[in-house]
């Protein structure tokens, strides 16, 4: 129910693996020397008019602190909707064991949870360059490896350590060169490219525990009788020295289960008639 804090960050990672995916595209160009020297294309989070309007700005108190120079790259979030195409069974629970089979108290355990639902990330990857061939160069390094898509792993829950694979498709590629000024005036290239991130939405998880002990009461008659028979069945540790119940490793420890029957018959004679 809506109330019950969680948050898995989801589209948190999602926005940061890809932004990882262009971490490493370069340009080359020949130096004075005659000498070819690269060097790797900054990559940063915010619309592309911010980083514009920055290097445009004349020195002074409200310039950023740090130059920008071109070629760089930004992205930013479109737009949000959920892809009913990929949509699963919305009652149907999903069962994971964490990698080391244990919770954060070291104790066995199994997590459960509703399955996902999937949504799609808008999101526009801006390309700014002074000259086409810079611009070129960033192009050719990434549209040969969306065809039209390529997929990334992530960790969508820390507690689970569940990894899924998201696929971040190309929908199309935009040109822009407002260049109308004379020789005095900066030109600025822009590549858009638009990009549909496919993620899952994650509710809360619930632990299970393994069931370490069962007991049972059995009684003939609800209303007028207390407990007559107790059946009880544990897990006892076989290792020396034993291992404590609740400490046990079910898929490294030896144990066995124990079954016992108690008859707990409170001496009420009028039930076998002898009154």
């Amino acid at each position: 129910m809506l109330g019950d804090y969680f948050y898995h960050g989801i589209f948190r990672k999602s926005i940061i693996a890809f932004g990882t995916v262009f971490n490493n595209i370069l340009v080359k160009r020949k130096g004075a020397a005659g000498k070819i020297e690269g060097f790797r294309v900054p990559v940063q989070y915010g619309p592309y008019q911010k980083f514009l309007a920055a290097i445009a700005a004349e020195p002074g108190a409200n310039r950023l602190s740090t130059q920008i120079s071109l070629p760089a790259m930004s992205f930013e979030i479109k737009g949000l909707s959920y892809d009913a195409g990929r949509k699963l069974v919305p009652t149907q629970f999903a069962k994971t064991r964490p990698p080391s089979g244990t919770g954060e108290d070291g104790r066995p355990v199994q997590y459960h949870q509703y399955m996902p639902v999937p949504y799609n990330l808008e999101i526009e990857l801006a390309i700014m360059s002074k000259t086409q061939d810079d611009g070129l160069q960033i192009l050719e390094q990434i549209l040969p490896s969306f065809h039209p898509s390529m997929n990334v792993s992530i960790e969508v829950i820390d507690t689970t350590k569940e990894e899924r694979d998201i696929a971040i498709v190309l929908n199309g590629v935009g040109y822009q060169d407002d260049y109308e000024g004379d020789f005095t005036e900066r030109r600025t290239l822009l590549w858009t490219l638009n990009f549909t991130v496919k993620t899952y939405l994650f509710g809360p998880i619930d632990a299970i525990r393994d069931v370490r002990k069962v007991q049972l009461d059995y009684r003939t008659d609800i209303k007028t009788r207390s407990a007559e028979l107790r059946y009880t069945a544990e897990v006892e540790s076989t290792d020396l020295p034993p291992i404590p119940r609740d400490e046990i490793d079910p898929t490294v420890d030896n144990y066995k289960v124990v079954e016992t029957y108690e008859d707990i018959y409170s001496g009420d004679n009028s039930f076998f008639g002898l009154d």
